[in-house]
């Protein structure tokens, strides 16, 4: 059976058609879905200019240049062997370890926010499907492997780099994953682990990939180049079109600059607006819901929102909700309102920007790193509640890399439960895209949240309290993977909060 026999339409496909011939497809653990990486999951990376090259030259920041930069989409012809030349000369004589530990330094600092977020879903619909993820890139496992991890892959198939005693020759162990090395090294792969080829998937945006699209029965070809397009047309291989995540330009610094303007201005006319009152928690509240009108306002940033319903009534409430972004605050206090604080990292304090905010809106803070300390302080949140205030925490623990959720801490699950109140689960997508990890750059772009049900936990047997709380988890994962429709006129809206 031929690629070409089984395979969709050859024209331009949405992700969500995609996704619907995923589900409908075949199913279960012989089906493999073989990733490329390079332009394929992750927006490649510009390469340095010769005098870049040389003033680094013999460096740690060359080194780890020569990792980065070398993430690519499609190739031309003999750049992958000066690809290889260079790697192998640049690091000869270092060591598996240190290449791995700036493997690891690399992808938390930068190409987490280069991940395509179509990449993400699709790949989570092939998890669903109980299929066996396989990233096979041509590239080594330095730069893949971390990516891998947090995407889900359970296997990597890569170039190998020759060493003796932990440090690297300057050689390839074996043959490269270039063309049909790449394909042979499936092939290998799919025997030795039982997969059927004639069923399966596989994703890759260049010409020198074609072998390996050709071995499956469903083969889609990812933001391709002129070759790759040029045999989609002849073998009616479905296109997908992911968009590229860009590095910060100016529009994105003066939108940022606007979006702080607008946060302090609309904070201070917050307060302004009901200090008459002389009542701390009104002046909160309309400092809080004046703050985001203000910064999605001035950023362009738009909302689109379901179940807005839940968002302001059963109250008080816990609401939890999955942090990637330091945005996320923003978003929270537009969906939310008024009528909350917030349980935040200690390390927040010394943010000049939301510290001061969250203090003056009687946000508690914690020490992660004092169990003990987390306790004593989490207590007198229970009375918040009981007072008519509800509160708002990630259950996560911290900020994730990627949409990739992560294990819940138990807190504000037993909090709920003490204060006799509903736990209600805010779903966020896109605030990753808005602004990364660990930058304050905000990007245009749209959000969306989905606030589900409230989730009464006053029965829970404690014996139970894990897989409660893992059930919880997964409704945050199924919402992003099958995300609902948005409310056409959401409940009490804020500049910068739009429908669909």
């Amino acid at each position: 059976m031929t690629a070409s026999a089984t395979a969709d339409s050859g024209a331009t496909h949405t992700l969500d058609e995609a996704i619907a011939a995923v589900r409908s497809g075949p199913q279960g653990p012989r089906i493999p879905a073989v990733f490329d990486f390079g332009g394929t999951v992750v927006h490649g990376f510009t390469p340095d200019s010769a005098l870049g090259r040389l003033l680094r030259r013999g460096n740690r920041a060359d080194l780890t240049a020569s990792l980065r930069n070398t993430i690519r989409g499609s190739r031309a012809e003999g750049e992958y062997e000066r690809f290889l030349q260079r790697v192998m000369h640049l690091w000869a004589g270092h060591t598996e370890s240190e290449l791995t530990e700036l493997g690891a330094e690399l992808f938390r600092d930068t190409i987490h926010g280069h991940l395509y977020p179509e990449a993400w879903r699709l790949i989570r619909a092939h998890e669903a499907a109980g299929h066996t993820l396989v990233l096979a890139t041509s590239l080594s496992a330095f730069q893949v492997r971390p990516a891998a991890t947090e995407l889900g892959f359970q296997h990597v198939l890569f170039t190998r780099m020759a060493a003796r005693e932990g440090v690297l020759t300057g050689h390839v162990e074996g043959k490269p994953l270039w063309r049909n090395g790449k394909a042979d090294a499936v092939r290998r792969f799919a025997a030795e682990h039982d997969l059927d080829l004639s069923q399966g998937y596989a994703y890759a945006d260049a010409a020198p990939d074609i072998p390996l699209l050709e071995l499956v029965a469903h083969p889609t070809a990812v933001n391709p180049g002129p070759r790759m397009s040029m045999r989609a047309a002849e073998q009616d291989w479905p296109i997908l079109r992911f968009r590229p995540r860009d590095d910060v330009g100016p529009r994105d610094i003066a939108r940022t600059a606007a979006g702080f303007a607008g946060l302090f201005g609309g904070a201070t006319a917050g307060v302004a607006t009901a200090a008459a009152t002389r009542d701390r928690r009104r002046m909160a509240d309309s400092m809080i819901t004046h703050a985001a009108g203000g910064t999605l306002g001035a950023t362009g940033v738009h909302m689109r929102i379901t179940g807005a319903e839940y968002a302001r009534a059963p109250r008080p409430a816990v609401f939890v909700f999955n942090h990637q972004s330091q945005f996320d605050m923003v978003v929270l206090a537009a969906v939310l309102g008024s009528g909350f604080t917030g349980i935040v990292k200690k390390e927040v304090t010394s943010n000049p920007v939301f510290g001061p905010l969250l203090r003056f809106a009687g946000a508690t803070f914690i020490d992660r790193s004092d169990t003990a300390g987390t306790r004593a302080a989490l207590a007198p949140v229970v009375e918040t509640l009981k007072s008519g205030l509800s509160i708002v925490i990630a259950p996560e623990g911290t900020r994730s890399l990627t949409p990739r959720v992560g294990p819940f801490k138990k807190g504000a699950f037993h909090i709920a439960a003490q204060a006799e109140v509903p736990i209600i689960p805010v779903v966020i997508r896109n605030a990753g895209e808005i602004a990364w990890r660990n930058s304050a750059v905000v990007r245009g772009g749209a959000v969306d949240v989905a606030v589900l049900p409230p989730i009464d936990v006053s029965s829970w047997n404690p014996a139970d309290m894990t897989a409660e709380i893992e059930r919880v988890r997964q409704l945050f994962v199924s919402t992003l993977l099958d995300w609902p429709v948005p409310d056409e006129q959401p409940a009490h809206p804020v500049r910068g909060l739009t429908g669909p």
